[in-house]
């Protein structure tokens, strides 16, 4: 009897010392693994798009729920994962830290610094995945986001919180004319995120350097999911991307969020679909492609004053084949956009950059998305060129021609080579205004067209330097009165003077 009180006493003595703050883990085994894509059985609890947490600290997300199996990808190095290994489950959705010391610095789509400026820490978790804002949140798209192009800015205007395509085959100048509004957010108060999804590191280093070049890098994040990344990183890259974007959108901000390229993002998608077994449909994209981007770009937007008042403005980059827009992931993109920036081949290596395609490019926003003084000048810009555009192939088979088309021709000459602008150059609404004003208004119909580049630069730096009582006054207001228009009228009238001198 003695004995059996000893054991009692031992056991509970045993039991008192246990450790409780032991919690109850749910994990799986590997039972396949394929180029960072893996499939566990045994977690019978996981939820879509639940962090995985894989030996050696690498972390992975569930995208295929299936009655035996769960299907994952491996977010970073996957060459020390095997089969048989053991993979725990961490009851939480996919989310990165975001934080504002991330602004200036160069991170991979996990939030982590890739540029050797130190570690970033702390930071609130954002989830990488999220429910856009509903209609009642948002407002109505009418301030301006000057890309500092005047093409664009006069032609196909972006607003905050706007969707635009920028769309065209490869080296026509997408990247330049996304690079060229970063840089012109400068003093803006607009926090900008590139997401380089597939990019080789090279040309990221590159736009790195340019932008610090331009003092635009205190103002922006570099998000990269690089080319010798496995694509599971450049597949979640464009939604990290729109995350960070939300935490200041959160705080009333606005943001600027440029994706180059979503091609590449649908290429990395179909990879992993493919590896999971997913249905292949048509070019063998899965058959939610559409729905890949379409919850991506409803999350850009302009939150109405109660809810904020930040805005999500986004720029999504598609490369084309040829020319072809009617291809299956364009036209799912240009659906789902407010318009698109549409760069033509023919017209980059005629030597006319941005090579916009005035026919094919579209702004759904509009003039709301215009100052005072751009509407005023720009309004019949698009139509005189989409006309010249015309008449200059009729009259390349005319051998006479009236007055009236003659004239509207040189003006079309005009017209395109003082929208022509130099990369890495963008301009104020003032230099912009000022140009336009002097083209649409009759001003440029006698100087020389080849020489229109050259009048452009001496008439800004006139305008900056000896009437920059004018400049000011259209800077500030962002409106050409009738006070203002008459000094605008004697500034040009004086400058062309200097110059024909």
């Amino acid at each position: 009897m003695a004995s059996k009180e000893l054991i009692i006493e031992s056991l509970k003595k045993q039991i008192e010392g246990l450790d409780l703050g032991a919690r109850l883990e749910k994990t799986g085994t590997v039972i396949e693994l394929a180029d960072g894509v893996a499939r566990m059985d045994g977690l019978t609890d996981c939820l879509s798009a639940e962090m995985l947490e894989f030996p050696g600290g690498t972390f992975g997300v569930a995208l295929n729920l299936e009655e035996r199996s769960v299907g994952a990808m491996i977010l970073g190095d996957y060459g020390h994962i095997k089969e048989g290994d053991t993979v725990k489950s961490t009851g939480r959705v996919l989310s990165i830290p975001v934080s504002e010391k991330m602004i200036g610095r160069v991170v991979d789509p996990l939030g982590r610094a890739i540029d050797g400026k130190g570690d970033l820490t702390g930071g609130t978790d954002m989830p990488v995945e999220k429910v856009a804002p509903g209609v009642i949140a948002r407002e109505s798209v009418d301030t301006p986001l000057q890309t500092g192009i005047k093409a664009i800015d006069a032609m196909i205007p972006i607003g905050r919180g706007q969707r635009e395509l920028i769309i065209g085959d490869r080296q026509t100048g997408k990247t330049a004319i996304a690079i060229d509004a970063i840089i012109n957010q400068k003093g803006q108060d607009v926090v900008c995120i590139y997401v380089a999804i597939g990019q080789k590191e090279s040309k990221v280093a590159q736009i790195v350097s340019r932008l610090e070049a331009a003092g635009a890098m205190d103002h922006t994040i570099i998000v990269v999911a690089g080319a010798s990344d496995p694509a599971s990183l450049s597949y979640i890259a464009p939604y990290a991307g729109t995350a960070i974007a939300e935490y200041f959108m959160a705080k009333g901000k606005d943001a600027l969020v440029v994706y180059d390229d979503l091609s590449k993002h649908a290429w990395a998608y179909r990879e992993i679909s493919l590896i999971l077994r997913r249905p292949p449909g048509r070019e063998a994209y899965p058959g939610d492609v559409f729905y890949l981007h379409s919850r991506l770009l409803e999350r850009a937007a302009k939150m109405h004053s109660n809810f904020g008042g930040g805005s999500i403005t986004a720029l999504p980059i598609i490369e084309t084949q040829s020319g072809d827009v009617s291809a299956y992931i364009p036209t799912n993109v240009i659906s789902i956009t407010d318009g698109q920036i549409y760069l033509e081949t023919d017209l980059f290596y005629k030597g006319i950059r941005p090579a916009l395609n005035v026919g094919l490019s579209v702004s759904r926003v509009g003039s709301k998305a215009q100052t005072k003084a751009m509407k005023k000048v720009a309004g019949k810009l698009r139509l005189d060129l989409a006309q010249y555009r015309e008449l200059e192939a009729f009259a390349q088979f005319a051998t006479d021609l009236d007055e009236g088309t003659r004239k509207q021709l040189e003006r079309g000459k005009r017209a395109v080579e003082l929208l022509k602008q130099l990369q890495y150059a963008p301009l104020s609404v003032a230099a912009q205004t000022s140009v336009l004003f002097a083209l649409t208004r009759g001003h440029l119909d006698d100087v020389p067209v080849e020489k229109m580049g050259e009048w452009e630069l001496a008439f800004q730096k006139y305008l900056t330097t000896a009437r920059k009582d004018v400049y000011d006054a259209i800077e500030k207001s962002g409106n050409i009165d009738e006070a203002t228009e008459a000094k605008l009228v004697d500034a040009i009238t004086e400058c062309k003077k200097t110059f024909a001198a």
